[in-house]
């Protein structure tokens, strides 16, 4: 029998970077990352009919941005501020409630996890959060590094397995993230165990 999960007047969901750029025929486009977009809505929708907090966080990078490899940096030019790439898909329709967090929006720094150089911590203090359900892309880098620096601030965190996609530069990158996801502590949940 699948374990259940209940939600708490202290939880949060943050959905790393669902953007254009990410997915298929993006400019750092990742594979089958579509593919999650329904079952993260179901997610929003359950902590929006719970009236707790989302977060989601998205790349806001300067044009020159030195990840970039014209800069010298590892990835293709993506999710520059205001272009269409960095912006969600039509398809991920989110309520007006939810706190959008730009990281990696300073030319010579680059922020994979969505506490750095932001506020989200201090918005999740505020909102008495001690528990984050964190899916999103990719698992890989933005959701391995944003679960590290939440473990690290004492939060604990569920994984949505079933709402994250890898990059996977080397095959099992997206394995090996979620693997230490784990050992860091946090609990791989899929939908079915939080129910309704």
């Amino acid at each position: 029998m699948t374990p259940m999960v209940a939600l708490t007047p202290h939880d949060a969901l943050l959905l790393a970077d669902i953007q254009n750029d990410f997915l298929p025929g993006g400019r750092l486009g990742i594979s089958e990352s579509d593919s999650i977009i329904p079952i993260l809505l179901n997610y929003v929708r359950l902590f929006q009919a719970h009236s707790l907090p989302i977060f989601l966080t998205r790349d806001w990078h300067p044009p020159d941005h030195c990840s970039f490899k014209p800069q010298g940096g590892p990835w293709p030019v993506h999710c520059v501020a205001g272009s269409p790439g960095a912006l969600p898909p039509s398809s991920f329709v989110t309520p007006p409630s939810a706190h959008v967090i730009y990281k990696a929006f300073n030319q010579d720094q680059d922020a994979y996890s969505g506490f750095e150089g932001t506020t989200l911590d201090q918005h999740l203090r505020a909102l008495t959060v001690h528990r984050l359900f964190i899916g999103g892309l990719a698992t890989d880098y933005c959701v391995l590094n944003s679960v590290k620096d939440a473990r690290r601030r004492g939060y604990d965190v569920c994984l949505l397995v079933d709402g994250i996609k890898a990059v996977n530069l080397q095959p099992e990158d997206g394995r090996r993230a979620e693997e230490e996801i784990i050992r860091l502590g946090a609990s791989p949940i899929r939908w079915e165990m939080l129910g309704t």
